[in-house]
């Protein structure tokens, strides 16, 4: 049995024919957006995670190694008085300046800068549905955005010695700019 806007379509009814034929392309169309809708749903979710794991990775691969770093921690937790002078040298390595005292006392310098410099890039893609009076389809766009900050720390470690090589006294100073 075939349906009465078919039925019509072959007796020739002209006006029939015309909205059969815009039936059609308007169902053609909703189809087509259903898969670019669902190829959308299913794409995006993967874009995210890949655009968070090339982020993480560019940090890892930025990131100093830490292992040498002289910080005020480890002066406050590990140098101590009438520690010996290797025992320093152990924990914080060598110093960059030795000077000695009247007495002949050795007095240690650690002075140490870092600068850090810091760039912060995205880009991003939209993707959107178009609609248009004839046909719809998938909009793109593009758009990127940075930032940079750069900062400076020192810090100096200052540690004495008496006249048995022990620390007789420490000082330390720490800056940010």
């Amino acid at each position: 049995m075939s349906s009465p806007l078919r039925e019509n379509l072959y007796s020739g009814n002209e006006g029939q024919t015309k909205y059969l034929s815009y039936s059609d392309q308007g169902k053609d169309a909703l189809q087509k957006i259903r898969k670019k809708l669902l190829m959308l749903i299913s794409i995006l979710p993967v874009a995210v995670v890949l655009t968070g794991c090339s982020a993480s990775a560019h940090v890892q691969e930025v990131r100093a190694d830490d292992t040498d770093r002289i910080t005020v921690g480890t002066v406050q937790r590990e140098i101590q008085i009438g520690m010996s002078a290797a025992g320093v040298a152990e924990v914080l390595g060598s110093p960059n300046i030795v000077t000695t005292d009247e007495n002949r006392q050795e007095t240690w310098i650690y002075d140490k800068i870092s600068s850090e410099v810091v760039y912060s890039r995205s880009s991003g893609t939209v993707v959107g549905l178009v609609f248009g009076s004839n046909a719809a389809g998938l909009g793109v766009g593009s758009k990127e955005a940075g930032a940079q900050s750069s900062s400076q720390r020192t810090l100096t470690v200052i540690i004495k010695f008496d006249d048995n090589n022990l620390v007789r006294d420490f000082s330390y100073h720490t800056s940010r700019f």
